[in-house]
C-alpha cells in the first residue's frame, strides 16, 4: 500500500486510467470480432461494412498508445487479407 501522499494520488490516478484502457481495448476487440464473425458466417458484405469502424477504433487506440502501432496495422492488415481472401473464394 502506497505511504506517501503522492504515491496515494498515484495510485488513483492508475486505476483510472487503466479502466479507461481496457473500455477502450475492449472496444477494439468487439469491433475486431464483428468482422471476424461475419466473415465466419460467409456475410462478405457485413464485414466489409465493419471493417472501417473496426479499422477506426484499431487507429484510435494506437494514436493514444493503448495498443502499439504495429498491432494496430497487424490486425487491419490481416482483416483486410481475410475479406479479400473470403470475396475471391
Amino acid at each position: 500500500m502506497p505511504n506517501t501522499a503522492s504515491a496515494k494520488k498515484r495510485l488513483r490516478q492508475d486505476k483510472a486510467r487503466s479502466a479507461h484502457n481496457r473500455s477502450i481495448k475492449t472496444a477494439v476487440k468487439t469491433k475486431v470480432k464483428t468482422v471476424t464473425k461475419a466473415l465466419e458466417s460467409g456475410d462478405v458484405a457485413a464485414a466489409e461494412a465493419a471493417y472501417p469502424v473496426a479499422a477506426k477504433h484499431l487507429d484510435k487506440a494506437a494514436s493514444k498508445n493503448i495498443i502499439h502501432n504495429n498491432t494496430a496495422a497487424r490486425k487491419k492488415s490481416r482483416l483486410q487479407k481475410a475479406i479479400v481472401k473470403a470475396k475471391k473464394g
